[in-house]
């Protein structure tokens, strides 16, 4: 019999949210506290809508297991704690002290201390060039989950110590860092160029710089991303003499949608896109700018070639006290298409296209009716965006070439050559 509590932070403060019990992984079910639901009036999904009845081990599982990491990392994971990678609630529980978002899954009685414990300069090479056992080594030790399939782990940045430390216990961390040469040639690179230029874009984006650890080769190079769903109070409280960040919540569209990640690319013509415009369309506290907002991140993950934009790589947050939710900034942007191994498909359908050589302005002629956006506007805003789009990745490429990152002109020329944007040049 497992039987774990759900808890959620909010305002700075954990609060119990309901239990996570059954026999197995495969028989769990969620309920929420009868306190909870009477008390804060806010479900921790849209997929799981707030109701004294347990919900499914189904819709459990579709939401619970979407906290944890994908691929080589969980079966790391799930190796060290000698544990089946398909258990998707004991590696939970070894990990979920600290998700995406404010959720955190303990058991009954856990109590456990936060701490942040400082990283050598070292240990930040070792993480560099030792692969993904090493971060995974990382996320156990912090007991850690992100969603994904890439190496990576949470840390706390001291901005103006400029040092890093591994969060113990219930302790936040600030940033994500990702490793590099586990995975495509030069995609540090590649993930930065690609945020700058969604920022030259108006894309809203989270803050992120490259670590370079010694001379900016693959072995040598991290890509840290700032948390947008961790903030600092006024007057935070303070572990280990550092200020303390709250968590705000979020969920991918997945989770919100009660898709499992293992269908989180669309097969067949399903309607994500318009399911995740609906979403904004419901519970957005701004629905006309968030549908907008994400019109236009849609168009530049086609424009840059992301054939990996998925959607958990699409998010919804909270305000701190989970009475509002936005459309979260745009993350995990890179250019896939410049590498010959990665799919000419994108993650989903636009219109009735699916792959970048087949969607055109039509395409999003079309995609714009069946979201319920004005074809006019959203035509004005895939042309703006056309427009900006070369420029923006020109002096994007040269701001990393100036600081050393010498593989940026020629990821800019592979992306203008297999990008969306190669019809429009």
């Amino acid at each position: 019999m497992v039987s774990y509590k759900v808890k959620i932070e909010r305002e700075g403060l954990m609060v119990s949210v309901g239990t996570i019990a059954g026999e197995n992984s495969q028989t769990a079910r969620f309920c929420y506290d009868e306190e909870y639901i009477k008390s804060c009036k806010v479900p921790i999904s849209l997929s799981l809508p707030l109701q004294s009845a347990p919900f499914s081990a189904v819709q459990t599982k579709n939401y619970f297991e979407g906290l944890l990491p994908e691929g080589f990392t969980r079966r790391s994971v799930a190796g060290y704690m000698h544990v089946d990678e398909s258990d998707y609630l004991t590696i939970l529980h070894g990990l979920g002290r600290e998700c995406l978002g404010a959720v955190s899954i303990t058991e009954e009685a856990e109590e456990t201390e936060a701490s942040y414990e400082r990283i050598s300069e070292k240990q930040v090479k070792e993480l560099a060039a030792e692969g993904v056992e090493k971060s995974s080594e990382f996320v156990i030790k912090a007991h850690l989950s992100l969603t994904g399939a890439s190496g990576k782990v949470g840390l706390y940045y001291d901005m103006p110590g400029n040092r890093w430390y591994l969060p113990r216990g219930t302790a936040p961390s600030t940033h994500i860092v990702k490793q590099s040469h586990i995975r495509l040639g030069a995609i540090v690179t590649n993930e930065q160029l690609s945020m700058l230029t969604a920022a030259r874009c108006g894309i809203s984006i989270p803050r992120s710089f490259i670590i370079n650890t010694g001379e900016g080769n693959e072995n040598e190079v991290l890509f840290a991303t700032q948390r947008y769903d961790r903030v600092f109070s006024r007057r935070p409280d303070m572990i280990s003499g550092l200020p303390r960040p709250d968590r705000l919540h979020q969920e991918d569209f997945a989770q919100a949608m009660g898709i499992p990640s293992a269908e989180k690319y669309e097969k067949g013509q399903k309607g994500y896109m318009e399911m995740m415009f609906e979403i904004l369309r419901k519970h957005s506290a701004d629905p006309i700018k968030d549908q907008l907002k994400l019109w236009d991140l849609i168009i530049f993950h086609y424009l840059i070639g992301n054939t990996d934009a998925h959607i958990k790589n699409f998010s919804i947050l909270h305000d701190s006290n989970l009475r509002t939710m936005r459309l979260a900034p745009a993350y995990d942007i890179v250019s896939t298409v410049v590498y010959e191994q990665c799919t000419r498909d994108m993650a989903f359908s636009i219109g009735d296209a699916l792959s970048v050589d087949d969607i055109s302005g039509e395409a999003f002629r079309v995609a714009a009716r069946r979201v319920g956006i004005g074809e006019k506007i959203a035509m004005t805003h895939f042309e703006e965006m056309v427009r900006r789009f070369k420029e923006a990745l020109r002096q994007s490429a040269y701001e990393l070439t100036v600081k050393g990152y010498t593989k940026a002109p020629e990821i800019e020329g592979r992306i203008l050559q297999y990008g969306g944007i190669k019809k429009y040049l």
